[in-house]
């Protein structure tokens, strides 16, 4: 029914910047909850940044002040902003809906290295 398709990934120096794009393919776009995850193979998958419908954002407090998630819904897509990048922020980040169900992106490499 819903599929999210992720973009941006790639490899970046420290200190350095990257937006990833996310663009879902169902109509409730608008009435949405989205949010971007990471993880590390062997680790936890935690939450970097969320917005709600109406624009409510939450961060981890590892991205708050360098990330900034926003949404453009004319274009069905979640962005997630993400300046001043270091080495720990290497991970898979997935893109996240909540619709009539929950559905998850593929997920997109982002790799912070020197």
């Amino acid at each position: 029914q819903v599929q999210l398709v992720e973009s941006g990934g790639g490899l970046v120096q420290p200190g350095g910047s990257l937006r990833l794009s996310c663009a879902a393919s169902g109509k409730d776009f608008s009435r949405s909850t989205m949010a971007w995850y990471r993880q590390v193979p062997g680790k936890q998958r935690n939450m970097v940044a969320r917005i709600t419908s109406s624009g409510y954002t939450n961060y981890a407090d590892s991205a708050r002040g360098r990330f900034t998630i926003s949404r453009d819904n004319t274009k069905n897509t979640v962005y997630l902003q993400m300046n001043s990048l270091r080495p720990e922020d290497t991970a898979v980040y997935y893109c996240y809906m909540v619709s009539a169900g929950v559905y998850w992106g593929q997920g997109t490499q982002v790799t912070v290295s020197s």
